[in-house]
């Protein structure tokens, strides 16, 4: 190498290295300048999670929140048209639909959008005859056809299940969906009516059985969308009290008293205005410098300077090995579809309900249970549980049905 090569690299490290720290510079100023008018957009969403805080029936485990509003408690900017909830003398949280009447409210799931709600009579069966969801903002989950059929007593008698609230001494009144069950019962029985009723989860097969339809009535919404910013821990409301648009605020957070709500609103406003002109001065020289230094630069070309190589970006998947996967306990899920350890009835990862026959997998020792095809491809990308986040060692353990 010759001397005066030696004295031209420091030279090129240098300028090279005030270059990308002008551009590294301009792009920072560039992610102030950006988090601070959007912080300015999400203002109109805090000033309403300010004054749309939850609120609930009594000591009910029931919270409500936007889209729900809770008659008399909070005001009606806070809820969406159609949410409305109120409660009665005994502190039980109730909806009224249009063109059904009142049902007492069993849980809200904001994720999934679901509300499940029960007769203040204990007789859904007969709701269920005359449900008209119309003018509402809510849907059947799923539809099943069932048959409701009147009986004579001594004839049903310990031989099915029968609807109390609407049988008498005389009449048994039995709903099924099986139509091999209707058609062996026509000539004893007389077909009320056959109607599509919401059901959480279809009967597959044609079983011959009857029910009393006294299970919780599940709906969902659909308008407004707010389940991804529900999973993501932010606050969804109106932009504005005069704006129908919603947004999803990430900034404010739950347990956050209103007074530091506003602190933090006096300090975003005090430092704005000298912020950005500190930031649009500081970005101007950035920009200026870092056009001197390419000028620089291309008047050096004739120097040899050394071949750069771009690294190649490698994206790391910490998933685990198809055989790791393979080893984690299956079962196929019964009629009781009872399952072992600390789970629910839904599966985390898509929060759909188990069904009978479906096959499900679950994580070694926390024994989280999953959707085998959801939590499969979750562990090609991951190598903890979703639910805990434990990182489970490999288990081998025969399947079996539950």
């Amino acid at each position: 190498m010759e001397p005066h090569e030696r004295k031209q690299f420091p030279l090129l490290s240098v300028n090279k290295t005030i270059t990308i720290s002008g551009i590294n510079s301009f792009s920072i100023i560039m992610g102030i300048l950006r988090l601070f008018f959007s912080s300015m957009f999400l203002f109109p969403i805090l000033l309403a999670a300010k004054d749309c805080s939850t609120s609930s029936c009594g000591n009910t485990n029931i919270t409500v929140r936007f889209p729900f509003i809770l008659q008399g408690k909070q005001p009606e900017s806070c809820g969406y048209p159609g949410f409305s909830l109120s409660c009665n003398s005994q502190s039980m949280t109730v909806l009224k639909l249009p063109r059904t009447g009142e049902f007492f409210v069993r849980e809200i799931n904001y994720i999934t959008q679901q509300i499940r709600l029960y007769d203040p009579d204990n007789c859904l069966a007969s709701r269920l005859l005359n449900l008209n969801l119309s003018g509402s903002p809510f849907k059947g989950l799923l539809h099943q056809n069932y048959t409701f059929l009147s009986c004579p007593t001594q004839f049903t008698n310990s031989r099915f299940t029968v609807i109390d609230c609407l049988s008498n001494a005389t009449r048994s009144v039995l709903a099924t969906s099986s139509t091999s069950l209707v058609s062996s019962l026509t000539s004893v029985c007389k077909i009320l009516v056959t109607l599509p009723v919401p059901v959480s989860w279809p009967v597959q097969y044609d079983e011959g059985f009857s029910t009393d339809l006294n299970y919780d009535l599940r709906l969902i919404w659909d308008t407004p969308d707010c389940g991804d910013c529900e999973v993501e821990g932010g606050i969804c409301g109106f932009k504005s009290n005069s704006s129908g648009e919603i947004g999803c605020s990430i900034v404010a957070q739950k347990g956050k008293s209103s007074m530091g709500l506003q602190i933090f609103m006096i300090i975003c406003l005090s430092i704005a205005a000298p912020a950005v002109s500190c930031a649009v001065g500081i970005a101007v020289f950035a920009c200026f410098a870092d056009r001197d230094n390419r000028t620089r630069a291309r008047s050096r070309q004739q120097i040899t300077s050394p071949a750069t190589v771009t690294p190649e970006t490698s994206v790391i998947v910490n998933g685990l090995d198809e055989s790791v996967i393979e080893s984690y306990q299956k079962l196929v899920l019964g009629e009781s579809r009872r399952l072992p350890g600390p789970n629910d009835i839904t599966c985390p990862i898509c929060f759909s309900e188990y069904c009978s026959k479906e096959t499900l997998r679950f994580i070694p020792e926390c024994r989280h249970c999953f959707h085998a095809d959801c939590i499969d491809e979750w562990l090609r990308m991951n190598n903890s549980c979703p639910v805990c986040r434990h990182s489970p060692s490999p288990a081998h353990a025969p399947s079996d049905n539950v």
